[in-house]
């Protein structure tokens, strides 16, 4: 079970304990209670309105326990819950438990004098009273309740009750959640006294932790906060050097300061306890000089005029922190610091810090994620990343997702921010919307695809202890349940921002939610694919290079089927996982949506049997780490779907009779150097695969002869067609992606232009830095392998192989890029072939393969164009033993006098074709 699941049964027991034997709680007394709002991942309500306001909870400090009634006029209002919450704070079962009682509410005290208590009525907390619960109103705790805190925090039990709302309408100026005295103590735990009034009802006492949709609103106006953190601030330049994260804004009391017009925070704040953090996604930031007045407006919103010591971890932040007033000093994380400075990578002293913040301190963080999440694929940035183990329960959390580099105005501090995004008000307006028929702006509207996104992000913390992320789960579940879920397909495209947001949502709510089955029918209308293979094992054999790469099974799970795989103990926690789906494009940024936009699921292998699900269904995989050589690896899948799967050298001709009937809707068809994967349909009337084989065996072959490397490729390149991809017609990657329409030119034998796009995907995958000069040759270069393949392997000439390539059209080009002036700007795609192809027509292909064979061999490359193209010219001239610097400068190329210099004694190239145009 893991840390937070605990955390879930641990509340979901607590309630029961303080609610024991209590059937409603009949609030519509005298009494007034605040609102209160809960953080953090151990606060929980106990009693909740129809309006979703939390008039009771319950939370966990350190080795503590505290109650929070929403006023004190509940102490003796319902005696029953009191002693409830009395043997729950001391520990459950603890008999003859000795209570303080403050004597501002000592008819506590009298109401327990017939109970099993040894009640002690005292005039204020002392860490000598020996007490295990202490019990007092919230205006009683004084200005430095630092003792109690200490006690909660050592193991001791607190039980506090009162209202802000009339303390907030005395004291208009000042800060509630920190100003309050009742909040210094159970702010601390997470829970918070607000100047918000409690709509009173009788209210029934419910089986498990009430929850409620209405609950998802921010539990602050931050108008003020943001008017004191951008006060001289009137943009953010974030610097191109610098590759900023975005990160996501999730708690009550967290809020953006900065964002992009698409409304991506790279800059927010938030409370956490009785301290404030500010989170920024990049640490070279924090150094910026021009970003003074900010970093100065930051510091004291963290420092909150306590004057203390700044504690700084990042050396280049010293200089810039230093002008914010305050005595700022170098050092490690010390508690005695007043706010503490370091990156998100930091990976010592994480509970020590939230600890730190919770308890008063200010936090200054930066650092981005998307280097993390790139660097290691499979792992959850969420949960795994050092800097979200700080930030997570902080309501902030670094994302994958990068944001680019530019000016962005700042926002005009009001509440909610005019014309920008809000990750939890926008969530709370979408339920109302679908809920109630609430009315959504436009202006809201045109958020609702980022919020389908951030809610796939969000539900990914997995923070099942926490209430929020509770509450957010079961929203989503009831909203999917109560909406006419469109049946997304081909023919039945999602277009609106609604459908859209609803679509994203459906895969992580139906992994993540409590009962997965009740809301598959809602999801998934037509299901009826059943397993026709039980207890299949397989035996595999993996040797991998320097890649992760996918091992095919041969076998499909049904959309919402799960099924249990038996793994051997060589693959549990060694990296290996189990893929379920192989269409692994995120479509999240698409309007229209043919597909949901996230459509396989990973499992990391952490046991030796494994529970597996997809709710679209999907080919089974083992996903092997890099590095990795087994033989004869043995797995059992409980049940699955057999589906079409041919592999060269291993499926039999009366194998295949049979496989490519399966059930299955996908096919595979594994060759020497590549997988191809189709709708089944493209797979039931091929009768010869071992024709289609053959053919993509000559195709890689002689790709990795002009590549210069040996025939067998490191890893097979996958092919793989979808309803709808991320980018273009086809896309270059692990797996190459394409549209269905090409499936049947992959598995048919033809020989004509139909695999040109194929064959420059391929050559994408063979693109390599140190010879390519973004973005001139990004499409070109690649399209080197498309006409050698074509010319070698499928016998067409280049002016037949494609439309672009008859010579009228190639020499058209010339002329107008020569009309143009030769600018560089121009030099791409189709004109920048050209420039190869002439050199193919003089030198020939061999003279390529000399040249990138030649590569191999090199290392420490230049990273800008114009080196690395000095070092073509140079590599290229040397291969063929002729001075071709002519040739590149006649078609603009930035030849350096030194590089001809280097090959002034090899014989000119004369006649080369740009001489012409002299």
């Amino acid at each position: 079970m893991s840390s937070n699941q605990s955390f879930k049964s641990q509340h979901e027991e607590a309630y029961a304990s303080l609610m024991r034997g209590l059937k409603e709680l009949d609030l519509q007394g005298p009494y007034v209670p605040c609102d209160l709002v809960l953080i953090g991942d151990h606060a929980f309500p106990l009693a909740m309105n129809s309006r979703g306001q939390v008039l009771m909870a319950a939370s966990l400090y350190g080795s503590g326990r505290i109650v929070v009634l929403g006023h004190e006029g509940y102490l003796t209002t319902f005696p029953a819950l009191v002693e409830n919450a009395l043997t729950w704070l001391g520990g459950d079962g603890s008999d003859n438990l000795c209570v303080g009682v403050d004597r501002n509410v000592s008819a506590v005290g009298n109401n327990l004098q017939k109970s099993n208590f040894q009640v002690e009525v005292v005039g204020a907390f002392s860490d000598k009273l020996g007490v295990g619960v202490y019990v007092t109103d919230a205006y009683s705790v004084g200005s430095d309740p630092t003792d109690l805190v200490a006690f909660l925090k050592a193991g001791g039990g607190v039980l506090i009750a009162g209202q802000a709302w009339s303390w907030a309408a005395d004291h208009p100026k000042e800060n509630t959640l920190h100003q309050f005295d009742g909040n210094k103590v159970s702010g601390v735990a997470g829970i918070y006294f607000t100047e918000r009034y409690g709509e009173v009802e009788n209210l029934p006492v419910y089986p498990q932790i009430p929850s409620s949709w209405m609950s998802l609103a921010t539990g602050k106006d931050f108008k003020d906060d943001l008017e004191f953190l951008l006060q001289g601030v009137s943009e953010f330049n974030l610097p191109a050097d610098c590759v900023f994260s975005e990160v996501l804004v999730h708690s009550p009391l967290a809020f953006p300061i900065g964002t992009t017009e698409d409304g991506q925070p790279f800059l927010a704040g938030a409370y956490y306890g009785r301290g404030r953090v500010i989170v920024v996604t990049h640490e070279g930031y924090l150094a910026v000089e021009s970003m003074t007045p900010f970093w100065r407006n930051a510091i004291h919103w963290l420092d909150e005029g306590r004057r203390g010591v700044v504690g700084v971890m990042v050396d280049p932040a010293l200089k810039v922190l230093s002008k914010s007033g305050l005595k700022c000093k170098k050092t490690n994380f010390r508690k005695d610091l007043s706010v503490f400075v370091c990156t998100a990578y930091i990976t010592e002293h994480l509970e020590e810090i939230q600890n730190f913040v919770a308890e008063g301190g200010g936090l200054l963080i930066g650092g981005h994620a998307w280097w993390w999440a790139y660097t290691h694929a499979g792992q959850n940035p969420f949960t795994d990343f050092s800097g979200n183990k700080i930030l997570n329960q902080m309501g902030l959390s670094l994302l994958g997702a990068t944001i680019s580099a530019g000016t962005y105005k700042a926002l005009v501090p009001s509440w909610p921010i005019k014309d920008t995004y809000h990750f939890r008000h926008l969530l709370h307006r979408f339920a109302a919307h679908v809920t109630t028929g609430d009315e959504l702006s436009k202006h809201e509207e045109k958020y609702l695809k980022k919020l389908g996104s951030d809610c796939d992000c969000y539900l990914h913390t997995k923070a099942h202890g926490c209430f929020y992320y509770t509450q957010v789960l079961a929203a989503l579940t009831d909203m999917l349940k109560k909406s006419d879920l469109p049946q997304v397909s081909d023919s039945c495209p999602v277009k609106t921002p609604k459908d859209h947001l609803l679509l994203s949502v459906e895969s992580p709510v139906y992994e993540l939610c409590p009962n997965p089955e009740a809301l598959l029918p809602y999801l998934i209308k037509d299901n009826s694919l059943m397993p026709d293979v039980h207890n299949h094992r397989l035996k595999i054999d993996v040797n991998t290079e320097d890649g992760e790469e996918w091992i095919s099974t041969g076998l499909y799970l049904s959309p919402g089927m799960s099924t249990y795989m038996v793994m051997p103990a060589e693959t549990v926690n060694k990296d290996w996982k189990i893929q379920i789906g192989c269409q692994t494009d995120d479509l999240h940024d698409k309007d229209e949506l043919k597909r949901a936009p996230r459509v396989h699921e990973q499992f990391p292998v952490t046991s030796d049997m494994m529970h597996v699900s997809n709710l679209w269904g999907g080919l089974i995989y083992l996903v092997a780490p890099p590095n990795t050589q087994v033989k004869g690896l043995e797995i059992t899948v409980q049940k699955a779907v057999t589906a079409p799967y041919y592999k060269s050298g291993v499926t039999t001709a009366a194998e295949w009779s049979l496989l490519r009937t399966a059930p299955g809707p996908w096919a595979e068809l594994e060759f020497e150097n590549i997988v191809l994967t189709v709708p089944s349909d493209a797979v039931r009337g091929l009768e010869r695969p071992d024709k289609v084989a053959a053919l993509w065996d000559k195709i890689t072959r002689a790709i990795a002869d002009l590549a210069a490397k040996p025939h067998k490729f490191p890893r097979k390149e996958r092919f793989v067609t979808d309803v709808q991809i991320s980018a273009g017609w086809m896309h270059a990657g692990y797996p190459i992606m394409a549209h269905h329409a090409s499936a049947a030119e992959v598995v048919g034998v033809k020989k004509g232009k139909e695999l040109w796009g194929p064959i420059h995907e391929l050559g994408h995958n063979q693109q390599r830095s140190c010879w390519e000069f973004p973005p001139h040759t990004t499409e070109c270069t690649c399209n080197l392998w498309s006409v050698y393949v074509h010319e070698e392997v499928l016998g067409l000439n280049r002016a037949q192989a494609h439309d672009e390539l008859p010579l009228a059209k190639r020499k058209r080009r010339v002329e107008e890029y020569i009309k143009g002036g030769r600018k560089l700007s121009d030099w791409s795609v189709w004109i920048a072939l050209e420039t190869y192809l002439q050199l193919q027509e003089k030198f020939g292909w061999d003279a390529f393969k000399k040249v990138f064979a030649a590569y191999h061999h090199m290392s420490n490359f230049p990273d800008d164009n114009g080196t690395k193209m000095n070092l073509y010219a140079e590599t290229f001239s040397q291969t063929v033993g002729m001075n071709l610097t002519d040739f590149f400068k006649a078609w603009g190329w930035p030849i350096e006098t030194a590089t001809e210099k280097k090959l002034s004694k090899l014989p000119y190239w004369n006649d080369h074709p740009m001489a012409q145009y002299k």
